[in-house]
């Protein structure tokens, strides 16, 4: 059984840093994706950061490069998203998902469509 389970999100400043962490069980697969989406009230929920199992190729939303990261260490299962220079926009429930696709057709890794597990999503709040 796959569970993903999210910690670290919080309340900052505007210009704050947060980093999250994802533990991932029950899952493996080299060439699928895993990552971090975000849901803020009243939006559709988008991707974020996503990186296959390999750890070859890492995706980000134009909003989030050069300000966010994302790292996998294997040897814990985990997926962190190292999140700085945080904005008021970037406030949302964060949620860590993992896939069973890899690249592949015209199916974009950031897109939540085809991602098989959830976890329960995790609050970060940025104030101005």
């Amino acid at each position: 059984q796959v569970q993903l389970v999210e910690s670290g999100g919080g309340s900052v400043q505007a210009g704050g840093s947060l980093r999250l962490s994802c533990v991932v069980s029950g899952y493996g697969c080299s060439m699928c994706y895993m990552g971090w989406f975000r849901q803020a009230p009243g939006e559709e929920r988008e991707g974020v950061a996503v990186i296959q199992g390999n750890g070859r190729t890492i995706r980000y939303v134009d909003s989030v490069k050069g300000r966010f990261t994302l790292s996998k260490d294997s040897f814990k299962n985990t997926l962190y998203l190292q999140m700085n220079s945080l904005k008021p926009e970037d406030t949302a429930m964060y949620y860590c998902a993992a896939t069973e696709r890899g690249d592949g057709g015209s199916w974009s890794p950031l897109s939540q469509d085809d991602y098989k597990y959830w976890g329960q999503g995790t609050q970060v709040t940025v104030s101005s």
